[in-house]
């Protein structure tokens, strides 16, 4: 096994239409998480990947089990409860450059995710833990759940990378600070966004905000910066990688997992930190350009093509 992550995936609906939610009486559905995300990009790029959550023992989680493992992603450790739903999630496009969205998630089946949940020896045979700051704000049991998951980790020497992936809703700014700060020191390789920057350092000069991060504890920083690229910062070196250029932005949500997903896969390849970057912001372009969180997720072939087809002069400053 290549990649463990935990997490909670929800049921994406998303109008038909643009505009006010309040006029739409059309939707689509599909499912997102930023670990389902993650594991579902990876899974595409031709790794093996575990998803670790709960679901709730009703139709939406059966829609979520079945569409993740239809993407080839291991879940025998997804369990399901019966006492609390599946969660909710929904996306409201304004306009074409707005877009808003709006989680029903409080006591979903995730949410009572326990560190018992673990398996130890299943965890001890991937390659890399990957993590988000989500998880450990849906409740005090799957922040010791996360807790637990980088123990176990640790204990058999896993590469564990975060993303603070920072949602302000979730808990007060007082409680986001304190364990984000925590589990970035626990981790080997954290992948920032300008905001967390700001929320965890007050900085906003991408250097500075890499080497806090970097002198909090995390041996690699990797910062995403959208349409700019990324700033990776270790102590053997640093740099500036920039993305393809999009000119056709459909859905900017889900860039973010889908730049994780092919940064791990060139760190699962052996990339040269720089190539490995690089790799994470073409998936991320190609993320944008389709409708939904998943969709679209590029397969190995589609992703090298993407990548050979770009100028490398409009790539790296």
């Amino acid at each position: 096994m290549d990649v463990v992550t935990l997490g909670e995936s929800m049921v994406l609906f998303t109008p038909e239409t643009t505009g006010y939610m309040r006029h739409a009486d059309k939707y689509s559905s599909s499912i997102a998480g930023a670990e389902s995300n993650l594991a579902i990009g990876l899974s595409r790029l031709g790794y093996n990947v575990s998803w670790i959550s709960r679901l709730g023992d009703d139709e939406f989680g059966r829609k979520v089990i079945s569409l993740i493992r239809g993407e080839g992603v291991e879940t025998s450790q997804v369990q399901y409860d019966s006492t609390s739903p599946t969660g909710l999630y929904f996306k409201e496009i304004l306009t074409d450059e707005e877009t808003q969205v709006y989680y029903y998630r409080q006591n979903s089946a995730a949410s009572n995710m326990i560190p018992a949940d673990l398996n130890e020896e299943h965890i001890s045979k991937a390659k890399f833990l990957y993590l988000t700051g989500i998880t450990p704000a849906l409740s005090e049991t799957c922040y010791q759940t996360v807790k637990q998951a980088i123990k176990i980790a640790r204990k058999h020497s896993l590469t564990i990378i975060f993303d603070p992936n920072l949602r302000r809703k979730l808990w007060t700014e007082e409680r986001a600070r304190k364990v984000l700060l925590e589990l970035i020191s626990m981790v080997d390789i954290v992948l920032p966004g300008i905001e967390e920057g700001k929320f965890l350092f007050g900085e906003e000069v991408p250097e500075k905000i890499a080497k806090c991060f970097y002198e909090q504890g995390a041996k690699l920083s990797v910062l995403k910066l959208g349409p700019e690229g990324a700033y990776y910062y270790s102590k053997k070196e640093d740099g500036y990688v920039l993305g393809p250029k999009v000119d056709n932005v459909v859905d900017p949500v889900g860039a973010g997992d889908g730049f994780a997903a092919g940064l791990v896969s060139g760190l699962l390849e052996n990339l040269p930190i720089k190539e490995a970057v690089k790799k994470g912001t073409f998936t991320g372009a190609l993320v944008i350009k389709v409708k939904g969180d998943i969709e679209g997720l590029p397969e190995k072939k589609r992703l090298e093509s993407f990548m050979n087809e770009a100028n490398k002069d409009d790539v790296y400053r």
